[in-house]
């Protein structure tokens, strides 16, 4: 499992080219976390810092130490330089910690700073995902599976079907999640997403054809001939839904930011695996043990919709004008919202996100940069450095000119005394910010300081940091936006092109669920509250590909309704038959969201499901609403540009 987003950026990102220059020419590296403790005097301090250098995995301690000579008294050294490290008797220690020993050495750290301490940056963030992301997993899929099943009992005539159900798709979540050993590794992201994702995207393969099977069981005694029948007759009904759904996530793997292709991967497998259990071993499961579903039957629970098709397509004139009224404004508003591309501040209710404020609350925010430059003229450093503190936000910097300066000779001093600053190549410079770790003044601050290290040296300059990650990460991930948003769209237009032979058809089905994502993504802008762009980037592909299954349903029942009867009676004839199963379809595709949305403590993951539960239900409404309006609205356009339409034709048909 793997925890740390930089990993998933392209090899020549700038940031990530820097850390592998960083770490082939000094032996430690970022220093992203930092430790608070209260009411200490500097000598404790000095104690408390060499138990910190004794956990294993503590590295790069930045104290007070560090930037002045302790031994002058406080009292006559710069006061805003002085209070970065020690306040009031408060003292902040910055600190790395190597990859792979979070858990532990963070663990350590509460240990050794008790409950009045704080402790906050990205090492443990790292070692709560590692505690958090199984355990959260576990506990959404056990809130879950209940819920499906008692979703699809009410949806049911049988206590045993939706026990097919879940061993149908359950077998192939399985095999999916053992199959990614053969890919090394995966993101934490990916394991805590895609297996429930899975499950609700592709139980409805299930259903179609169990519901198939009860069809053609009642015309025909033998039950292998009536599963051959329910598998020719809902073959294309699963083969499209699946098609759309496995093209729409394989766009994800098109994304530089490897997170998507990861994702992507994992879900395209996912899918795939589905399809091949439903059309081969729920046939078998179901023809071996049918008996056992025939003595569990029960009365229907709920009744179905068959009077609310007239009192809908009576709406269909308003509804049309209140999303085209929509529309527009939601359009402009998903792509203007405010968004953040790492993880976020933790929560407010745990720890982690209590101790950040405690530690922003006293000394501010802060975001350590690393600046790697040639190595030899020191004065033309020094020249820089002066020209870097007099920046906004930066409030310190720590480099060989300053913690030895200029007149001793490098070859006069011992190894360890120039490690941190120097390596056989480059001189090291840590810069200390007042600022978050991202946001229009981080990333402002990366630009004019990437500007000054160009001004001064030219070439071979490098900058480091989680602010030069982040902004690295939205420059990659806002290009990946336009290219897989075209891809999905293309792909699903593809497959409805050939599923419905129609050039209209496409247009229709993409314009009612993407009209749905704009208005779920828009939400965020008019509500004034932050999103992250990698739950925008993948929902924005999710939800059109997950939810396109509704409208597929929808319009291919109406399609062969349209052979026979006019267009308002198929309209209304189709609603009354197939809202209950795309409501059921939606019930679970939306409480999987908003499960995941609640269960984890992980923003990235949370804001996917929350972005996921309201799409589910927002693309039901317009299939519900807008399509039936659309399909009436345009009907004779659809009969001219499908392939052998053989539409029902009479005198008063355009009633």
């Amino acid at each position: 499992m793997n925890y740390r987003l930089v990993d998933y950026l392209p090899k020549n990102a700038p940031s990530t080219e820097a850390m592998s220059l960083m770490e082939e020419q000094f032996s430690s590296g970022l220093a992203d976390t930092r430790v608070l403790l209260h009411d200490v005097s500097i000598p404790e301090a000095l104690q408390f810092k060499e138990q910190l250098k004794a956990i294993d995995g503590v590295t790069d301690i930045l104290w007070l130490d560090d930037a002045v000579d302790i031994r002058e008294p406080l009292e006559v050294m710069d006061r805003s330089l002085v209070e970065t490290y020690y306040k009031e008797g408060h003292a902040l220690f910055t600190f790395g910690i190597e990859e792979g020993k979070e858990v532990e050495a963070t663990d350590t750290i509460y240990t050794l700073i008790g409950d009045d301490g704080a402790l906050a940056g990205e090492a443990l963030h790292t070692a709560v995902q590692q505690k958090m992301t199984f355990s959260e997993t576990l506990t959404a899929a056990s809130i879950l599976v209940p819920i499906i099943v008692i979703i699809l009992i009410l949806s049911t005539s049988s206590w045993a079907e939706p026990l097919f159900f879940l061993a149908a798709i359950g077998v192939s979540v399985l095999i999916n999640l053992g199959t990614n050993i053969f890919l090394g590794e995966i993101s934490f992201i990916t394991q805590a997403v895609a297996p429930i994702l899975q499950l609700a995207v592709s139980l409805d393969y299930a259903i179609f054809l169990l519901h198939s099977f009860e069809h053609y069981r009642k015309e025909n005694d033998d039950v292998e001939k009536a599963m051959q029948e329910a598998i020719i007759r809902s073959f294309p009904a699963i083969i499209a839904s699946a098609s759309t759904t496995f093209f729409g996530f394989m766009a994800l793997s098109f994304m530089k930011f490897e997170i998507g292709a990861d994702l992507g991967l994992n879900l395209v497998k996912g899918i795939a695996l589905s399809f091949i259990s439903v059309m081969v071993f729920l046939p078998a499961l179901t023809i071996t043990f049918y008996r056992f579903i025939d003595r569990t039957r029960h009365r229907p629970f709920l009744s179905q919709l068959n009077k609310i098709g007239g009192r809908i397509i009576h709406a269909r004139v308003p509804v049309l004008l209140i999303v085209l009224l929509l529309i527009v404004p939601a359009y402009m508003a998903q792509g203007k919202i405010d968004f953040t591309y790492g993880f976020g501040d933790p929560p407010d209710n745990t720890r982690a996100g209590q101790d950040e404020m405690k530690i922003d609350e006293l000394f501010g925010k802060n975001a350590q940069l690393v600046a790697l430059i040639p190595k030899g003229d020191l004065a033309r450093e020094e020249a820089l450095i002066e020209e870097i503190e007099r920046l906004p936000y930066v409030t310190d910097v720590i480099s060989y000119v300053r913690a030895v300066g200029i007149t001793i000779p490098v070859d006069f001093l011992e190894d360890f005394q120039t490690e941190r600053f120097l390596s056989k190549d480059y001189s090291r410079m840590i810069i200390q910010t007042n600022t978050s770790q991202e946001g229009e003044a981080a990333f402002t601050l990366v630009q004019q300081i990437e500007a000054l290290l160009s001004d001064f040296y030219k070439t071979d300059t490098h900058l480091l940091g989680e602010s030069v990650t982040l902004f690295d990460m939205k420059n990659i991930i806002e290009t990946d936006h336009t290219l897989v948003n075209f891809l999905t769209v293309a792909t699903i237009g593809l497959v409805l092109l050939i599923t419905f032979r129609s050039l209209s058809y496409p247009v229709i089905l993409l314009l009612t669920i993407q009209a749905s994502v704009w208005i779920n993504l828009s939400v965020p802008y008019f509500s004034e509250s932050s999103l992250i762009y990698i739950g925008y980037l993948i929902i924005s592909t999710v939800q059109l590909a997950a939810t396109v299954d509704y409208a597929i349903l929808f319009a291919e029942d109406y399609t062969q309704k349209r052979k026979y009867l006019p267009a308002k009676k198929a309209i209304v004839n189709t609603i009354n038959e197939k809202t209950y199963s795309i409501a059921v379809s939606a019930s679970i595709l939306s409480t999987v969201g908003f499960i995941l949305s609640f269960t984890s403590t992980n923003p990235i993951v949370s804001s996917i499901g929350l972005l996921l539960g309201r799409g589910a239900l927002l693309a039901f409404l317009m299939v519900l609403f807008l399509l039936p309006g659309l399909l009436l609205l345009f009907d004779r356009v659809i009969a001219t540009t499908t392939l052998r339409a053989n539409y029902y034709k009479e005198d008063h048909d355009a009633s």
